[in-house]
């Protein structure tokens, strides 16, 4: 089978888990023995992507560096350093339109059988492969506009791009019966068309060598030595995430247990008012913002940390919550994620109940044996997903998708 995929991001030019997710995928089908081009946005290497063909939309840079992430709500800033010396700078929108063109191009010399677009950014593209070429469209959904706006519509123009490719869309896999449930209620879907398809641990993890930095992070070890609890989380500042609950609940638990150590790994809008809301409630000296990290460094955070806190208001999936689970940590889940659905061995809270999330904190802080119990049957309900299961779904949609078309 000939795929053509179009996605926004891969490692390592990644900003978040969109890029993970794609790669991973893309690596399953292809093992598959179906044959995938891949359109980006950028052009740079991706030694680890060998497996596919990588075709570049832009002579432009990753664009994550320049604060221009996949998740970027201020479509139409002129942010994005370009080649052209007549535009010295580019929106996401400008490049997206530059992306839509460059998709024209590929099909007059291109024949796949089934397009597969990755999110919002890429749908309009996918909409001229299926009306001006007649190419089957599947639309993956990791995320929508509702879930990056905190519940809210966020913006109209994303919100109206993917009301009209998830209409278009001759199939849709969304990666959580959460974000099903946004499709066919907020876009008014029928349920019928979409099917879910969980995300699995970044095969890297298990894969790459990796071994702790014993240096890298001497603060963190020495206060675990002196009874810390390190409590972690990991992902974008954004109103998305919940963090500001996270800090109050934080300010919750030291009341109660003064040996808890909060790190918060990442960036975002939401990062000054963090770091102002933790002097204000009296925590900072417990709280740590390491900054956008990835590779070793996040491992070795992974590897430090006891319990793992994913707070979000609306997750869709959270990769991250797999990534702790693997390196030992205990998880503290919002009901709200869909990670949730498949992972059992957590506790669980709604993103607004601080309390609660406090009270779990102090348990897991003060029960080494319920910590134990919940890391150790955590490794049993991971290892039963896997990527090669997602491509096995993403196959069958795009099969349905293909006769549908022929009928």
């Amino acid at each position: 089978m000939k795929i053509l995929m179009l996605g926004w991001e891969l490692p390592p030019h990644n900003s978040g888990g969109l890029g993970v997710a794609c790669l991973n995928l893309a690596r399953a089908i292809a093992r598959s023995g179906a044959e995938i081009d891949f359109v980006l946005p950028y052009t740079a290497a991706h030694d680890n992507a060998d497996f596919m063909h990588i075709f570049s939309a832009t002579t432009l840079e990753p664009f994550a560096q320049y604060g221009a992430d996949v998740y970027a709500h201020n479509i139409d800033g002129k942010i994005i350093p370009a080649t052209d010396g007549n535009h010295p700078h580019l929106s996401i929108r400008d490049v997206q339109h530059i992306y839509c063109d460059y998709i024209e191009e590929y099909l007059t010399t291109h024949t796949p059988e089934i397009v597969h677009a990755h999110d919002w950014l890429t749908y309009e593209a996918g909409i001229i492969a299926k009306q001006d070429y007649h190419i089957p469209l599947v639309a993956h959904v990791h995320a929508t506009e509702y879930d990056r706006a905190g519940g809210h519509e966020g913006n109209p123009l994303i919100h109206k791009i993917e009301q009209d490719g998830l209409h278009l869309a001759d199939r849709i896999i969304a990666v959580s019966n959460a974000t099903k449930n946004i499709i066919a209620n907020k876009y008014h879907i029928d349920s019928s068309k979409i099917e879910v398809a969980y995300n699995s641990l970044d095969e890297s993890f298990t894969k790459d060598p990796y071994e702790l930095d014993q240096h890298l992070y001497d603060y963190l070890e020495s206060e675990k030595q002196n009874g810390h609890t390190i409590v972690t989380t990991v992902g974008r500042f954004t109103v998305q995430k919940g963090l500001t609950h996270l800090m109050h609940a934080a300010a919750l638990a030291i009341q109660k247990n003064p040996r808890l150590l909060f790190i918060f790994s990442g960036d975002g809008e939401e990062r000054n008012h963090l770091i102002e809301l933790s002097a204000s409630l009296g925590i900072s000296e417990h709280v740590i913002f390491t900054g956008f990290v990835r590779g070793q460094k996040l491992r070795d955070i992974y590897a430090l940390s006891d319990i793992f806190v994913m707070s979000s208001i609306s997750e869709p999936f959270g990769l991250t919550a797999l990534e702790a689970a693997h390196h030992d940590n205990a998880l503290i889940l919002t009901h709200q994620s869909g990670v949730s659905e498949i992972i059992w061995s957590a506790l669980k809270y709604d993103f607004w109940d601080e309390r609660k999330l406090a009270e779990e904190i102090i348990a897991i802080s003060a029960s080494s044996t319920l910590r134990h119990t919940l890391v150790q049957n955590l490794h049993h309900e991971y290892n039963q997903i896997s990527w090669d299961k997602v491509a096995k779904t993403c196959l069958a949609v795009y099969n349905r998708a293909i006769n549908h078309k022929r009928n």
